[in-house]
Order: structure tokens, then sequence, then C-alpha cells
């Protein structure tokens, strides 16, 4: 029996591996236009026969419309419609919330960004660190010293693509985190002026953790990873907290929205098809028959075209089927894209508890509210690793909104569809169209002249409005009083 080659520390676990496929579609996607272009023919395929300059003028000039982006961007800002409330907590936690991972972020930013990463990737998390409890080099002693030179636990976002494997084993009769390697290129001086990107991987084990570093063999161009540092953290587990978008296991989720997502690329490949064709349509073809090798053409305003005897000349333009069939396939792209996001929005009968038969609203809930409400769970355990970290005991609760389930797939789309007009991604005279296939608004109305009838109205109505008056800068003296 052949021998398995030996895993490296860069070595992705099976469960990653699977994920990262799926990963690389949704980054392009995120990436907007450029990072599509730049994906090339993974997901805009050559046609059969296509010259490599063609498709590399249809790559060049194909657009993206950014449904699956927005989607994310305004699912992961419902929950944060209202500021993030802490509780419970102590008074240091409280203190450090405004800046929680060091580097001027609050909790409630924080947590807006890690939920966009779940919802849009399906997995990420939230990494507990803590500094070294040393000062010029001279280990801190005490916790009140290690307070005093600001030395507190702090959060660090991962991402999706920074996790390169994983181990989970029985720990205390449950499954735990045994083994965590994450990615972490560190850019570090190169000469006086220049800078050189480092490959490192963390890897976590509880109690103590190590970091191998990528570094050329002496004599040779080949690259090993070396360890370079090691440490203990205190902690008897990994002070890792997995975050997902639709949790399937420990360390294995997907994003909620990835039918859009396939959408989404389907429609990038229509559009570039339906550019294709618009380009093509618009240049009629001028077509001489009864011509001959000899005859010459001259085409212009003020140029006379001379035919052999019987030679008939004419444009030959497209009918405009094909256009119109394409036109109806990308509204119809468009429509199931709506959907497909706003199903996030629709509340659904859950299965009810004993407690939760006396409460309608804990048992009607829509996909994102029950999301939130894992999410909420491992801000949860990040407060409780940070207390940890610093003795302090209970770490607190994190609470965010929740009110936002939509009774209906119709109202949630309307949601949606207000949210994106709001968000520059569809016009005005879009959404009224939308409006109106959904039976919204009446058909008689026209898109265009209620756009343009809006807008002006809007603009009345600012134009109306009082300015503010301006403080005078006129030194004040004070009343006499018979004029009180």
């Amino acid at each position: 029996m052949a021998a398995t080659a030996q895993a490296k520390v860069d070595t992705p676990s099976p469960g990653i591996a699977g994920l990262q496929a799926e990963w690389t579609m949704l980054d392009a996607l995120m990436g907007g236009t450029a990072a599509m272009r730049q994906a090339g023919k993974a997901y805009l395929p050559t046609w059969p026969n296509e010259p490599p300059e063609s498709w590399q003028a249809r790559c060049d000039t194909a657009t993206l419309f950014p449904a699956f982006r927005r989607t994310v961007s305004v699912m992961a800002g419902k929950p944060f419609a209202k500021e993030a409330v802490i509780s419970d907590a102590p008074p240091d936690i409280e203190a450090w919330s405004d800046n929680i991972d060091r580097t001027g972020t609050n909790l409630h930013t924080f947590a807006a960004e890690m939920l966009g990463e779940a919802l849009g990737f399906g997995l990420c998390g939230i990494l507990v660190e803590a500094p070294k409890a040393t000062e010029a080099g001279v280990p801190v002693p005490t916790v009140a010293a290690q307070k005093a030179a600001g030395i507190r636990p702090y959060w660090v976002r991962v991402k999706q693509g920074q996790i390169v494997g994983y181990r989970i084993g029985q720990v205390n009769g449950s499954r735990q985190l045994t083994q965590l390697r994450l990615r972490e290129n560190v850019t570090v001086a190169d000469g006086e002026f220049g800078e050189a990107l480092v490959e490192r991987i963390r890897v976590l084990i509880p109690g103590g953790w190590s970091v191998y570093e990528k570094r050329v063999v002496e004599g040779s161009a080949d690259k090993i990873w070396v360890e370079i540092e090691s440490g203990v953290s205190g902690l008897s587990y990994v002070p890792f907290v997995p975050l997902y978008g639709a949790r399937i296991d420990l360390m294995d989720g997907i994003s909620p929205l990835r039918d859009l997502a396939y959408l989404n690329v389907k429609h990038w490949q229509s559009q570039s098809d339906q550019d294709t064709i618009l380009h093509v349509a618009r240049v009629p073809i001028l077509a001489i028959s009864g011509g001959d090798d000899n005859t010459t053409l001259t085409v212009g305003a003020s140029a006379a075209v001379t035919l052999p005897t019987g030679a008939e000349m004419k444009f030959v333009e497209h009918t405009g089927k094909a256009i119109e069939a394409g036109s109806k396939s990308l509204l119809q792209l468009e429509d199931q894209m709506i959907q497909a996001g706003a199903e996030l929005l629709v509340k659904k009968a859950g299965t009810r508890t004993a407690t939760e038969s006396a409460n309608d609203a804990e048992a009607n809930k829509s996909d994102l509210q029950r999301i939130v409400e894992g999410f909420e769970n491992g801000l949860d355990q990040a407060l409780q690793m940070t207390a940890d970290y610093a003795s302090l005991g209970v770490g607190g609760k994190v609470t965010l909104y929740k009110d936002f389930g939509a009774a209906t797939l119709s109202d949630a789309s309307a949601q949606l569809i207000l949210l994106m007009n709001e968000g520059g991604v569809i016009t005005k005279t879009t959404a009224i169209t939308e409006f109106q296939r959904r039976g919204t608004l009446s058909a008689d109305i026209d898109p265009e002249e209620e756009a343009k009838a809006a807008g002006e109205e809007a603009a009345a109505i600012a134009a109306k409005a009082k300015p503010l008056k301006t403080p005078s800068t006129a030194p004040q003296t004070e009343a006499d009083p018979a004029e009180v």
C-alpha cells in the first residue's frame, strides 16, 4: 500500500477544502465587476469556436449587476439598524467594547462587519487575543499592572480565507476545537524603504499556540515552514468563536444566499450575451446582390453609388426578437434574485417548545432572525473568552435588533426593492416597474414619468425648506432690565 503524503501546516483540512471552491466564487461576486473580469473563464466561459480576442473583448466590457453583494450588505445591516446592547458585563468589558479590536472599532461596528462575512460566505469567526503581558520586554506579573500598562484582551476578525484547517475532539463530554490553523500574511520591513509580505500560519490548541513562517532554504530556492514562535494562553480551550450564515455543523457553514449567488453568476453570463448581441445588432450590414468583384463602393450622405445592371443594395438589420427574448430573460433572473434574497426575511413557523407555545412571535421567525440569534450567541461566547483572559468572571450578553421579519414574500421583496433603490443598485424607474409587476402599483403608471415627477417633487420640497438660522458672531451684551 502506497504511503500517503504527509500533511503540512498549510494543508487544508477536508472540511475546508470542500468549501474553498464556493468561497472563490462568492469572493469574486463580492469583489464586483473587476474581480469577475479577473476570474476570466471560470465564470465567463468561451463560446464554441469563439476567437480568443473576441472573448477577451467580451470579458473586458462585461459588467456585474451587484445583486449578491448588495443583498448581503442589506441583510447584514438590518440587525444593526439600532445600536447593539451589552448587558450584565463587567465595567472593563463595557469600556473595551468602544475599541473592541484595539484599532478604534467599537463592538457594534465590528459585529456588523462580521455578520456580513457570515452571510456572504457562511463561515468566519472571532479570535480573542491577548498581547504578551510584558512592558519594555519585562513581564508584567499582576492584573492591575497589566491594566495600567494597557495590556488587555481584544478581538481579531477571521475571514473565511484565513481558515486553513481544524480538528474537533471530545472535551469534557462535548465536541470542541482541539486544533485550529489560521493564515496570517504579515507585512515586514524590507531594506530602508521597502516592504515584503511574509506568509505565516498560527496554530492554536487548548492552552497554547505556535506560529510558523515560510522561509527560503539556505542554498536553495525552495521554501519550508519553520516554527518561529510559541507560547501559552492560560485558557483550557481554543479562544476562537466560529460564526455561521447557515450552520451545518461545528466549523461547517454555508451562505444562506448561495442560491442568489449562483443566479448572479448566471446573470453575469447572460448580461454578457445580451451586450454582445446588442453591439452586433446596432451595426447594420450593407449587402449587395448582383455585384461583381470590380464593383467599388463609397457610402456617404453626398455619395452616389453605381451598380451593375440588375444589382441591388440594401442594409440587413436584426429583427430584434433575440434581443427582446434576452431582455425578458434578464428581467426574470433579476426577479428570481430579488425573491431569493427576500426569502431570508419571510417569517416561517418553527418547532415550538412548551415555553414558546405561549408566544407566537418566538415560533414565527424569519431565517435571518434565527441566524441573528445564533450570531448573538457567538458574540456572547467571545465576551466570555474576553472575561476569561482578564479574570473578570462573567462576560456579559449582546442583544441585537431582530424586529425586521416580513409576513409574506411579497412584503419581503418590497422591502428589498426599496433598499436596493436607496443603495443605488437599481433606479427609481426600475423600482416602480418591479412594484407594477407585483401588482403593488397600477399598471397605468408610466415608470419614467413617475420617477421624474417624484424627483421634481422632492426638489420642490427641498427648495421650500427654510434654512437654519446662522448664529450671530456679534458680541452679546446684557439686556437692559427695562427691556425684559
